[in-house]
């Protein structure tokens, strides 16, 4: 009767008091843990319930309570992708936090991903565009990383990279093309959507590094200089790393 006692206490105390903590750590309500006993300290969390950040309703967030066979699949591949960076790595980028949900939009615009560097923290949508699921991990990933390294990664180096009568949009979702397709004729960008703003283009060229490594496609001189730029500055923040 004590050890039965002792396990009640756990679930119904416990587990509530760990998420009211997380909550007031990274200010997203409806969250369970799903798993925190991970190598490199990262922190998977999902919603249980749906969740809004924010009362403007241009830039609020919202997304849903994800499928329970979908979510153990899904947090399979993520955590086989967010494996490939260690402990140490992460905290120099700032990154704890892992939130899966489905069906992630901001301002009504669906997304991948977003980051939050100043709470340590990335939403993934789980339900994201099978065909580029695995590699927009790295990509919102990236977002972390250039949040906290702007003098590392300078925009205004990377806009010279490109040809002179191009210009990016004024935000990424400026622009209906959003096509995240490979493109194939050495126009100095990974996909149209790298085409919408610096930020955006540097987050496409590393997915594409890290995702596809040595088959990455790179008979653009344009694109090469971006990624060498890329690595570059990448090894500044942990030498160890391979890609």
């Amino acid at each position: 009767m004590i050890l039965f006692r002792a396990i009640l206490f756990y679930f119904v105390f416990i587990t509530p008091l760990k998420a009211n903590t997380i909550y007031n750590l990274i200010k997203i309500p409806n969250l369970e843990i799903y798993n925190v006993d991970t190598k490199n300290g990262l922190r998977y969390l999902y919603a249980i319930k749906p969740f809004r950040l924010g009362v403007n309703v241009k830039k609020n967030i919202n997304c849903f309570n994800p499928d329970k066979k979908i979510l153990d699949k899904k947090y399979k591949i993520i955590k086989k992708n967010l494996d490939r960076y260690s402990l140490i790595f992460l905290k120099k980028i700032n990154l704890k936090y892992i939130v899966l949900c489905e069906n992630l939009s901001i301002a009504g615009i669906n997304t991948a991903g977003i980051p939050n560097n100043k709470t340590r923290t990335l939403i993934l949508d789980i339900k994201f565009n099978e065909n580029h699921f695995e590699r927009a991990i790295h990509h919102e990933l990236f977002h972390i990383i250039n949040d906290n390294n702007k003098d590392l990664f300078n925009e205004n180096v990377w806009k010279n990279f490109n040809k002179k009568n191009f210009s990016y949009s004024s935000c990424s979702t400026c622009n209906d093309n959003w096509n995240l397709g490979l493109l194939n004729n050495k126009s100095g960008f990974f996909t149209e959507y790298a085409k919408s703003t610096a930020s955006e283009d540097m987050a496409e060229v590393f997915s594409h590094l890290i995702f596809f490594k040595d088959k990455v496609y790179s008979n653009d001189l344009i694109i090469e200089k971006k990624i060498l730029f890329i690595k570059k500055n990448f090894l500044k923040i942990d030498n160890t790393f391979k890609f």
